[in-house]
């Protein structure tokens, strides 16, 4: 399986397909087996992606043609596998053997241990093409550094040609041509590199013509860039943890009017959050145990307020068997506690941080952490929240927080930090962004899907900017590809 990074944060992933000891469903010699990849479009409908070529007589093919699609990490990509004999020319399968097929999501395929994957080359904009600055009125220009995607800059191979050219910056985009030279990355590497900017008009007309300058390379170097889906596939495991709203404000749960209330299908709004967040979080974890915690609500035995008690009431293994287990640990909680306040959120963010810090001192890239909290109302505990969360911004995690019913979420909006980093009241400021906050009822008419897209697209992209900043590279080596995975950086 191999992955491509394309423009616009686009992930295109290849899988190669093998198979091993179909049935023949030909007389007298073996099936002529042939692949098809079909996804999951709702509605009941597969739509398909592509199809493998087809082997002759072989009951273990290894197909050879790829099949290649989008991966995108926030939504749950249903895919189905059909294999069938083809024994004739026509494009239609419906006249040919089905051999077998199955089905699973994008997810379980890309954080399979069994797996491998050769990472391509990431995308980005051509050599020459706005990547350096323009520094006005100035002989003895000094660029900023700037990074060229490597397949851009010399198409994987250090030895060939590249052209550089400097102009002089026209506002009406008639660059007047200063000079030009021929170099290499190889060359470009061997810093301090200095070379002759050379006009080739004035060249020719003047023999006492040298150069129109030097430009001096002072650093060049080659830097891989890793992806989410590298980490994924290294070995990175997502450990997913959720917060449940039991304060008072949500109202009784035996009333229709309450946030809390199981309507007759046995659903809600904090459940479909849930369903919805978890059902795509769920494939990156191997065991499939979460834990899960409420807040907010008086406890038995002693009816103290807890902030942060366990969903099946065990704080020694608080965790639930995949999705299904929390809803089930939710619904038998509900009628046990009494719903009261404040909505604190302090406790459980430092409750997840303890563990991400410890999976930091094994200072690789196994653990990340992401904490879903469902509230119906403002946090009150703000000043301690935002600590908690400055806290966390320095440790492999995410916070994602769905705000139910109608109330005022605007503090929420505050923790969301898309206007700036966030501060605390003892002056530290976070390392990252790593909340993201969106009230359910933007979501009350979309299908159920659309929430996940959007509370999980930023999560790879802070999973990958912790490890970055750590210097952690995946966990499990990636072979290594026929064109490396890299950006030039250079100076």
């Amino acid at each position: 399986m191999k992955m491509m990074h394309m423009a616009h944060c686009v992930t295109l992933v290849q899988l190669s397909i093998s198979c091993d000891q179909l049935i023949d469903k030909d007389i007298g010699s073996k099936s002529d087996p042939l692949c098809v990849l079909l996804q999951d479009v709702g509605g009941g409908n597969w739509a398909e992606l592509g199809r493998t070529e087809r082997i002759r007589n072989c009951s273990s093919p290894e197909f050879s043609k790829s099949l290649q699609l989008e991966y995108h990490f926030e939504t749950v990509q249903k895919l189905r596998f059909g294999i069938y004999d083809i024994d004739n020319k026509t494009p239609e399968l419906g006249d040919d053997d089905f051999l077998g097929g199955a089905e699973c999501s994008l997810g379980q395929i890309v954080s399979s241990q069994l797996l491998t994957l050769p990472l391509m080359l990431k995308s980005g904009k051509p050599a020459g093409q706005g990547t350096i600055t323009v520094i006005k009125n100035n002989l003895n220009p000094t660029w900023k550094r700037f990074s060229v995607p490597l397949q851009h800059f010399c198409g994987g191979d250090p030895n060939t040609p590249i052209q550089v050219r400097c102009s002089d910056y026209d506002s009406d985009g008639s660059h007047d041509l200063i000079g030009t030279f021929h170099t290499s990355l190889t060359q470009l590497q061997a810093v301090p590199a200095e070379f002759e900017c050379i006009h080739p008009e004035k060249q020719q007309k003047k023999k006492s013509y040298k150069n129109s300058g030097t430009i001096r390379v002072k650093i060049c170097q080659v830097e891989t860039e890793y992806s989410f889906l590298d980490y994924v596939m290294g070995g990175c495991q997502i450990n997913f943890t959720v917060g449940i709203d039991f304060t008072g404000s949500n109202g009784d749960p035996s009333s229709p009017d309450s946030l809390h209330y199981l309507s007759p299908t046995g659903v809600n709004e904090y459940l479909t959050a849930l369903w919805s967040v978890g059902s795509v979080i769920q494939d990156y974890d191997s065991d499939k145990l979460f834990p899960a915690f409420g807040f907010g609500a008086q406890v038995p035995p002693n009816w103290q307020v807890s902030h942060e008690f366990a969903l099946n009431f065990n704080p020694n293994s608080p965790y639930c068997a995949g999705i299904q287990g929390i809803v089930d640990a939710y619904r038998q909680a509900l009628p046990q506690v009494r719903l009261y306040g404040p909505t604190n959120f302090a406790p459980i963010i430092n409750h997840v941080a303890r563990f991400a810090a410890q999976a930091t001192q094994q200072k690789t890239a196994s653990q990340y952490f992401v904490l879903l909290l469902l509230t119906d109302g403002a946090v009150t505990d703000v000043e301690a929240t935002h600590e908690a969360v400055v806290h966390a911004s320095h440790l492999p995690m995410s916070v994602i927080i769905v705000g139910v019913g109608g109330a005022d979420f605007e503090a929420m909006e505050q923790l969301d930090a898309d206007g700036g980093p966030l501060h605390s009241r003892s002056g530290k400021t976070a390392a990252r962004d790593i909340v993201q906050f969106v009230p359910f009822r933007r979501f009350q008419n979309a299908p159920r899907e659309t929430l996940a897209q959007t509370v999980l697209a930023e999560v790879p992209v802070q999973l990958v900017s912790y490890y970055k900043a750590q210097g952690w590279t995946p966990v499990k080596p990636l072979p290594t590809p026929a064109k490396d995975p890299a950006q030039v950086s250079q100076a």
